[in-house]
């Protein structure tokens, strides 16, 4: 990546992040911290990877996100604002009444969104179950989706993860944003999840740690995940439950 294009995408971090902020400064409701602890790799994903229109936001064949931690919507809406799928000013509707913009992702409500997530567990099993639907197919179409370390405590997590393995989806790339919180406290503290990368490796998938405010290696690795075969990949992302909330 040259520095042309690793100021880019941290300059858009920087904005995508203010968006966060402002949004959901309008009522007040929602996961700060969980929201800013993603924008890296949402930005990198949208920016260098996803095969999306936004004016053809059901393309056929086109590659699918899946936000499992969907409390972090309003990352992904600020995102997807940016990116064009809807206008910029539906953002101050988030979480008000009538809005397309609700506090969980909404596939339904929002144009981008392709899979309805906020109960967790269910979101990352829904990216395993689109991506053998894919590759069943024969679109072309990978999938990536993000989860939390705090859903990770869910059981559906592993029956999908143990799925994915067997069936060697290749065409998955998973984000697992580890920043070590989740509601009750920490998660070292609540149900350790550690060595997560070996428990990973145990479901059969290729696995990739990284600085999660690192828009460099974030690239590297899902380019990296792309060339792998007869696996699925998790990137676990080291990050900060609100990351640089105050900013230049």
């Amino acid at each position: 990546m040259d520095d042309e294009r690793r100021t880019f995408l941290n300059d858009k971090c920087r904005y995508i992040r203010y968006l966060i902020i402002d949004e959901i400064g309008k009522l007040g409701v929602g996961h700060v911290g969980g929201c800013l602890s993603v924008v890296e790799a949402l930005v990198v994903l949208y920016s260098n990877h996803l095969r999306v229109n936004p004016r053809e936001p059901k393309m056929s064949g086109r590659d699918r996100f899946v936000l499992s931690k969907g409390h972090a919507g309003p990352a992904l809406y600020a995102v997807l604002a940016d990116k064009g799928f809807f206008p910029i000013e539906w953002l101050d509707t988030l979480n008000r009444p009538g809005t397309n913009l609700p506090s969980h992702a909404d596939m339904n409500r929002t144009p981008g969104v392709d899979m309805t997530t906020g109960s967790l567990g269910q979101g990352f099993s829904c990216a395993v179950g689109i991506a053998l639907g894919a590759r069943i197919r024969k679109d072309g179409a990978r999938v990536y989706a993000v989860i939390g370390d705090g859903e990770s405590d869910e059981g559906l997590i592993w029956e999908a993860a143990m799925f994915a393995g067997h069936q060697k989806l290749d065409n998955l790339i998973a984000f697992t944003d580890y920043n070590k919180m989740q509601i009750d406290g920490e998660t070292a503290k609540i149900n350790d999840l550690d060595p997560l990368g070996d428990k990973w490796r145990s479901f059969g998938w290729n696995v990739y740690s990284v600085d999660g405010h690192n828009v460099e290696v974030i690239d590297d690795a899902i380019n990296k995940s792309k060339t792998q075969t007869k696996k699925p990949s998790m990137i676990i992302l080291n990050t900060l439950k609100g990351e640089r909330c105050f900013f230049p």
